[in-house]
């Protein structure tokens, strides 16, 4: 089953999500792939709330977003907003986020590591060819064949340097010394999620939950960022991942739908609340019972 998470912006769908995850891993299902939990700071005193904030009351301010990897726990900083890009340079110089006009700073780097991960569980679930670059990617690019996205100016995604390492340092460091802001929202928020081996280390369980937080307009519209992640949602369910829970915007919804449905069948669609919760937990045991 598909599950398509959904809602509109910062009303806690990762929080919900990682919670979620937390609880699949203590009844015994593993959980695969990446989340993406914010950086968030309190905001100074006497500067007004935005629309939504990390309470809902507009107190938090969001910074950045991370891309956590599972099941190992790995943390990579993936985004800033564009307003703050200036600070680091393979955010100021993120080429695909920025021919997109987005309003996060992506790095390209941070892609291709978050496309190695996704390339490495396709393996394991024996999806992808050998070759298909995750110990050695030479660009962000997946090479994990993939169906076409509906084209946004014409869908195309700019080159990227070859040469991008596969692995981030869990903490990543200021030209400074000091911990990015990434490292201090870490620190700040611990993690829910237990760690466990590197993906190329251990041998996923079966029946695994795939997770895929985000797929945006990226990878919806322009078929560019997390290809590898829409690689192994394109071949549908596989006796690694039967189930499988993507976070999409509402306003892509119908591109998502339209573009998985044809292998999973009618998705499921979901929001952050109990009842969700609920049948994700009962799915993910039913398929446990199943084997």
């Amino acid at each position: 089953m598909l599950f398509l998470l959904t809602g509109d912006v910062q009303i806690g769908k990762t929080r919900w999500l990682e919670s979620l995850c937390a609880s699949l891993q203590a009844a015994g299902t593993c959980v695969a792939g990446v989340v993406a939990p914010g950086q968030w700071v309190p905001r100074p005193e006497g500067q007004p709330g935005g629309k939504h904030g990390f309470d809902g009351a507009g107190r938090f301010e969001k910074l950045g977003i991370d891309n956590v990897l599972l099941p190992q726990g790995e943390r990579i900083e993936f985004a800033r907003r564009r307003d703050l890009a200036a600070g680091g340079k393979a955010f100021a110089e993120g080429a695909q986020a920025k021919a997109a006009k987005l309003g996060w700073a992506i790095s390209d780097t941070a892609i291709a590591q978050v496309n190695a991960h996704f390339a490495m569980l396709a393996k394991q679930a024996g999806s992808a060819p050998a070759d298909s670059g995750a110990n050695a990617p030479a660009t962000a690019q997946a090479e994990v064949d993939t169906p076409a996205a509906a084209p946004l100016d014409n869908g195309v995604c700019p080159p990227v340097a070859a040469g991008i390492a596969t692995e981030a340092p869990p903490l990543a460091q200021t030209n400074t010394g000091e911990p990015t802001v990434a490292a201090t929202a870490a620190k700040a928020e611990g993690n829910a999620l237990a760690a466990a081996p590197a993906a190329s280390e251990a041998k996923l369980a079966p029946h695994a939950m795939l997770v895929v937080d985000e797929l945006g307009r990226l990878e919806l519209l322009r078929g560019c960022g997390l290809t590898n992640a829409l690689a192994i949602l394109d071949a549908g369910p596989t006796p690694q991942f039967p189930h499988a829970i993507a976070v999409v915007r509402e306003t892509l919804l119908d591109e998502a739908r339209r573009r998985f449905e044809p292998r999973w069948g009618k998705a499921t669609v979901i929001g952050p609340n109990d009842a969700a919760r609920k049948l994700v937990l009962e799915t993910a045991r039913a398929a446990e019972g199943a084997h």
